[in-house]
C-alpha cells in the first residue's frame, strides 16, 4: 500500500493521505495547501473518505481560517515588535517607508490586488521590512539571554523561513525566522530560549526540557503549546 495518496477535492483543493507504521488511528489536519490526514497501515481510501464526509463542514470552517486573506489597501500588521501598513501612494510604483517605529507600503493608483504578482511582490515587500526589522532586533535579545544564562553561541543568522521558528546546528549557529517579529513578545522570547537551550542539549530529550523549564520559569511545555497554535495572517 502506498505511503502518501493524493485526492482532489472541490472543497479543499486536495486532500493528502499518509500511511504511518507507528499510527494508531486517522488523525486529520488543515494546512494552506489542503487537508492533510495520518493513518495506520492498511487503512481503506474508502474508510477514510467516509470519516472526512462526516467532519467535512467542520474541517471546512477550520481550513478557511488557515488560508491568508488577500492583500490590500488597509492591510496593517500591529504586532509587540513590528508595525507595517498598506496605504494608497501618489507615485506610479510601490515604494516603502520607515517611518519610526512603523514600515508603511505606498501603491500606485489603480493597483489590480486580486493579481498574484501583485500579492506576491507584497508579500515579499513585507517580509523583507520584517527581516530588516528582526535583524536590528533579535541579535541582542539573543545576546542578553545567553550572557544572563551562561548559554553560549557562535553565531546568528535571520532568515526568511516560514516553516520553522528557529534553529540551531551542532556547531552552535542559530538561525532565527524572520516571522518571529510577528509573535507576542513572551512566545519570541521562548523561541529565543529554545535555541539557546539546543546550545548545550541538542535533542527534545528529557534533559533539554528540564532545561527549558528552568530558563522559562517552568513554562516551557505551556509555551509550546501556545506557540503550535499561533498563525501566520498572510
Amino acid at each position: 500500500m502506498p505511503t502518501k495518496r493524493t485526492l482532489p477535492d472541490e472543497m479543499f483543493g486536495q486532500i493528502i493521505i499518509r500511511t504511518h507504521r507507528l499510527a494508531r488511528r486517522i488523525t486529520m489536519r488543515t494546512k494552506e495547501d489542503g487537508l492533510h490526514i495520518t493513518v495506520p497501515p492498511l487503512t481503506r481510501t474508502s474508510k477514510v473518505m467516509e470519516i472526512v464526509e462526516e467532519y467535512r463542514s467542520r474541517l471546512y470552517e477550520t481550513w478557511e481560517r488557515t488560508i491568508p486573506q488577500p492583500l490590500d489597501i488597509g492591510f496593517r500588521i500591529d504586532a509587540p515588535c513590528f508595525r507595517l501598513r498598506v496605504e494608497q501612494g501618489n507615485w506610479n510604483r510601490f515604494t516603502v517607508r520607515f517611518q519610526d517605529e512603523e514600515t508603511v507600503i505606498f501603491c500606485p493608483k489603480g493597483t489590480d490586488f486580486k493579481q498574484k504578482s501583485t500579492q506576491d511582490l507584497l508579500k515579499n515587500a513585507i517580509v523583507r521590512a520584517m527581516k530588516r526589522r528582526a535583524e536590528v532586533y533579535l541579535p541582542p535579545i539573543l545576546k542578553e539571554f545567553a550572557e544572563a544564562f551562561g548559554l553560549t553561541y557562535r553565531q546568528i543568522k535571520i532568515t526568511k523561513s516560514r516553516s520553522r521558528w528557529g534553529s540551531c546546528s551542532t556547531t552552535k549557529n542559530i538561525n532565527l525566522s524572520c516571522y518571529l517579529m510577528l509573535l507576542p513578545s513572551h512566545l519570541m522570547d521562548y523561541v529565543l530560549l529554545h535555541e539557546l537551550a539546543h546550545t548545550r542539549e541538542m535533542n527534545h530529550g528529557p534533559q533539554f526540557w528540564e532545561l527549558l523549564d528552568n530558563l522559562t520559569e517552568g513554562q516551557a511545555h505551556t509555551l509550546r503549546k501556545e506557540l503550535r497554535n499561533f498563525k501566520i495572517i498572510f
